[in-house]
């Protein structure tokens, strides 16, 4: 039994180690079916999309902005500006909000400087933009699906890198008035990097492009040609204030009386400041980067964090391998300790036999052994003393604990009606989650398929509403249940309806704010159908599976019709403490993984997260503890006698949720500058959802790890 476990544990360290080679470097992406060329001349659509903070949870959609130049729907590249771009439902979900531009790219053709508009801005306005650029939002505009990047090189100038998106602006203090001052970036350098396109295209001469970069700009109103471009673009001066100078008259109107003015008017007054818009364009010949590694640029710092990911991954294996050691003493102990000659003294006689083991302090009752092949005891014709506390300890050990509990252990839980529910919904996450890191270590869910995550996990969602309906249907027959019909709305309906539930609530405070992220009406009428429509019927169909056409789960023992009285339990043993206690050696072992997945999240949005080899092997060995953190918890539960291990195991399960979510405030807390009500909200709401969807997926796993064990221990068993 050592060796299969030892073989098993040595295979788990291989496959995680071929994974994280595999996955240690960004994998080409798989962007389409084509690789998309342009001939000389040829015109190149640039998109706009939206604006975000990482010091925020509010984005807009870029042509929302009061103070940007609107598109005049004039054709660029053959399609008229202004116009929406198909999205998909995961672009929607994140809030992407993708709109062609006014903005000419020939490819091949070098514009020095070109004048898009002059855009006459209010106070409102004004305070907008002032309010945006001191939040530190940055602009995402797209060309050949590459986002528009700003260029990083490393302190020793060895490496370039990119971060998505550009500055809207930048805020300094004036040196006369010691006073925040704001400046618009209304000038664009865009460079767009190119090569040769491989195979046959490449040799009619087309190209392809492998990088998009934005520098940008900030150019006084003043000192203009008359294209309405600077006349000098390369030597700025003065940038682009955005200020509009107080109404005295009107102040004065309103205090007549008094002899101070303030400096600042909020008040709209038809006051505007004029905003001049102009862009460069360069391209660039790039042989470098080939089209296939061309997002590499925007994984910054690979070599620093793949040394953080293997500590990671050995500090998980190292918990892993001493929990495995736990489960293989405890499987020696309960399963192998079994395979004696049964015995025919049943196990509660058993136990009143032990009080006549000592009389008094240091002295023992000699015991007449008889020799019989079917009894506890053997007789040999004499008197036994010195075996006595070995044969003691040996009936102590055989019919004492967890074996006394053989007629309660399978007892139907309290509330199955609600157990067999959240079981199939867990399972349908289990098969949503294994089908997305395979999906993503094979590079078909990637950067370059926007919003792809969230789309792919939503159709596998509502397709694996037949594994939920069938789970939930054979737990709920084994639990003896009787009206299926109410089981399978409760599972269609549940965990579904509290995650359309809350999306919704949080959709009319996102929508309050007038952002991207707030779901179209039309969206949320589209994920009510997906989920009425297409996953109730299959949850339906896998729920009558499993209620009729497959056999009950087998339980190795008879359920007596008397409840045994539990006895008093120690502290350790208790639900809440034993959550806790279990649910942090999972935590462990993934909680610095869950530092690069944070920091992508909400911390740093310019940054992709990409090494998803190394999230499916922390992955694979957090399935493994919690399945042996489980079966620990459980056997120690029922060598205390209690037998309500059925929540239990579930709780324990899912218990390192609740680290989980404690670590989500203590990085709010420590490490982001989020400001605002409603953002703060949103990350506290969104974290909280997040854990219960973890909570519930490892809570089904720990629930099915437990019940596997114990069918399997008292399975070993002789009882009457």
């Amino acid at each position: 039994m050592h060796a299969d476990f030892r073989m098993a544990f040595l295979r788990l360290l291989a496959l995680s180690s071929a994974i994280s080679y595999c996955s240690a470097f960004y994998v080409p992406v798989l962007e389409g079916y084509s690789i998309k060329t342009y001939e000389d001349d040829e015109a190149i659509p640039l998109h706009v999309n939206k604006v975000y903070s990482d010091n925020t949870q509010i984005q807009y959609a870029y042509y929302d902005l009061p103070f940007v130049c609107p598109p005049t729907g004039k054709k660029h590249a053959g399609i008229a500006s202004g116009r929406s771009v198909s999205l998909n439902l995961g672009e929607v979900l994140r809030g992407d909000r993708i709109m062609t531009s006014d903005y000419d790219l020939v490819m091949g053709q070098d514009q020095e400087c070109r004048y898009l508009c002059s855009h006459e801005t209010d106070r409102a306005g004004i305070k907008r933009a002032q309010k945006l650029i001191e939040d530190g939002y940055v602009a995402e505009w797209i060309v050949d699906n590459l986002p528009g990047a700003t260029s990083f090189v490393t302190v020793d100038r060895s490496q370039k890198y990119y971060a998505a998106g550009f500055k809207m602006g930048y805020k300094d203090i004036s040196s006369t008035t010691g006073k925040p001052r704001y400046f618009l970036n209304n000038h664009l350098t865009l460079v767009v990097r190119w090569r040769r396109a491989p195979g046959r295209a490449g040799d009619r001469g087309a190209k392809v492009i492998v990088g998009f970069e934005v520098y940008t700009k900030s150019v006084a109103a003043e000192d203009r040609s008359n294209t309405g471009c600077p006349k000098d673009v390369h030597n700025v001066n003065q940038g682009m204030e955005l200020f509009i100078s107080a109404n005295n008259t009107n102040f004065a109107s309103k205090y007549p009386h008094s002899s101070y003015l303030p400096e600042q008017d909020d008040a709209d007054d038809g006051s505007t400041l004029t905003i001049p818009y102009s862009y460069s364009v360069y391209f660039r010949e790039d042989t470098r980067v080939e089209w296939a590694n061309r997002w590499d640029m925007y994984f910054n710092n690979q070599e620093e964090s793949t040394s953080i990911h293997w500590l990671a991954i050995v500090n998980s294996l190292v918990i892993a391998g001493l929990l495995t050691t736990v489960v293989v003493m405890i499987w020696n102990r309960t399963v192998h300790g079994d395979q004696k000659p049964p015995r025919d003294v049943p196990l509660e006689e058993g136990k009143t036999m032990l009080g006549r083991k000592k009389i008094r302090s240091g002295a023992r009752s000699p015991r007449l052994v008889e020799k019989s092949s079917s009894g506890l005891f053997e007789q040999t014709g004499i008197l036994d003393n010195e075996d006595n506390d070995s044969s003691d300890d040996e009936v102590l050990e055989d019919i004492t604990g967890w074996k006394l509990l053989h007629a309660d252990v399978f007892r139907t839980p309290a509330y199955a009606g609600l157990l067999a529910p959240l079981i199939g919904s867990g399972m349908q996450l289990v098969f949503m989650t294994t089908a997305l890191l395979v999906l993503s270590c094979f590079g078909i869910l990637n950067p370059s398929f926007r919003g792809g995550f969230v789309s792919v996990g939503m159709g596998l969602f509502v397709f694996a509403g037949i594994f939920s309906g069938y789970f939930s249907g054979r737990a709920y027959k084994t639990f003896g249940g009787l009206n299926w019909r109410k089981n399978t709305l409760m599972t269609a309906l549940l965990f579904p309806g509290l995650l359309f539930s809350t999306i919704f609530v949080l959709n009319l405070f996102v929508w309050a704010q007038a952002s991207s992220t707030a779901l179209p009406f039309g969206t949320l009428v589209g994920l009510a159908a997906l989920w009425l429509l297409i996953q109730l019927p299959l949850v339906y169909v896998g729920s009558w599976i499993g209620y009729h056409r497959s056999q009950p789960w087998e339980h190795p023992t008879r359920t007596s019709s008397i409840p045994r009285q539990i006895p008093a339990q120690s502290w350790y043993t208790k639900s809440i403490w034993t959550v806790l206690l279990a649910g942090l050696v999972p935590f462990a072992v993934i909680f610095i993984e869950l530092l690069f997945v944070f920091r992508s999240l909400w911390q740093d949005k310019s940054d992709y997260y990409y090494v998803f080899g190394f999230l499916t092997v922390v992955s694979m060995v957090l399935i493994v503890t919690i399945v042996e953190v489980t079966i620990v918890a459980t056997y120690v539960q029922l060598c205390a006698e209690n037998y309500h291990w059925w929540w239990q195991s579930f709780f324990i399960g899912g218990g390192s949720a609740i680290w989980v979510f404690l670590y989500c405030a203590w990085y709010y807390f420590m490490k982001l500058n989020i400001s605002g009500f409603i953002s703060g909200m949103l990350f506290f709401s969104y974290s909280l959802l997040a854990c219960g969807v973890y909570g519930l997926l490892t809570g089904t796993v720990g629930f099915l790890a437990a019940y596997a064990f114990v069918r399997r221990i008292y399975g070993s068993i002789k009882a009457d």
